[in-house]
């Protein structure tokens, strides 16, 4: 996996972040990363998409909970990485929601035969936001990621037992972002207004997913990825 060098000024660290989409816009858990040093930050709120991208110092690399590639027909389970995610989550998989094809995220039809799920139609002006951004050069920096994913990895690659809508659940994620990333209380524990508990968690597990795929690490579903009409690999990495 490719690293894109960092543009500026040298400041002898590098910045890396999890991001998922929450009610106020953008949560964003980032972290410096120096050598074997990684040291999470407060993570913030961004209004847009646009504004993580104009962050400066700028993030090397951003691991986005949302699409990046979209079909541009509707098929069966959707896209080939969303089925194989599911595979590997079992009962967690339908954490896993499928993209909206191409034609629903620009408008061009009323869900062009998708049939997406409310927490998909909720979020479908987070996508476009992404979209918007979109060229297949900025996939040199911006990554499809997604927490249950993370959370997979950081389990052993084992699916969690418990949804994070129960105490046990978030007490699950908690104790698996804790072992491997030192100072993960400073994000978990942030107050931010409209920002639950559950948003941090998944940023967190973003941001430990960014990690990997800074460190070269992170493994790519599937393999050999498929590509939409704009030249945008369709895969999701953990």
């Amino acid at each position: 996996m490719t690293m894109p060098k960092r543009g500026g000024p040298d400041l002898g660290y590098s910045v890396v972040a999890g991001v998922t989409p929450c009610a106020p816009g953008w949560l964003v858990a980032s972290a410096k990363v120096h050598a074997a040093n990684f040291a999470p930050e407060y993570p913030k709120v961004y209004e847009s998409f646009a504004e993580i991208l104009d962050e400066r110092p700028s993030f090397s690399v951003i691991a986005v909970n949302a699409p990046i590639g979209y079909d541009d027909g509707s098929r069966p389970g959707g896209r080939t990485c969303d089925r194989m995610a599911r595979s590997l989550l079992g009962s967690r998989g339908s954490t896993v929601h499928n993209a909206p094809t191409r034609a629903t995220l620009e408008g061009n039809s009323a869900n062009n035969g998708d049939h997406l799920d409310a927490v998909s139609n909720l979020l479908l002006p987070r996508y476009r936001e992404v979209a918007a951004e979109m060229a297949p050069f900025r996939q040199r920096t911006i990554y499809e990621a997604h927490p249950e994913l993370s959370f997979y990895q950081l389990n052993g690659d084992r699916p969690l037992h418990w949804t994070k809508r129960f105490e046990v659940g978030r007490e699950e994620r908690r104790l698996l972002l804790g072992k491997r990333i030192p100072g993960v209380g400073l994000i978990l524990d942030a107050s931010l207004e409209d920002v639950t508990r559950a948003h941090l968690l998944d940023a967190a597990a973003m941001l430990w997913t960014a990690r990997r795929i800074f460190s070269r690490s992170a493994m790519r579903l599937p393999v050999d990825p498929e590509w939409d009409g704009q030249g945008l690999r369709m895969e999701l990495v953990l």
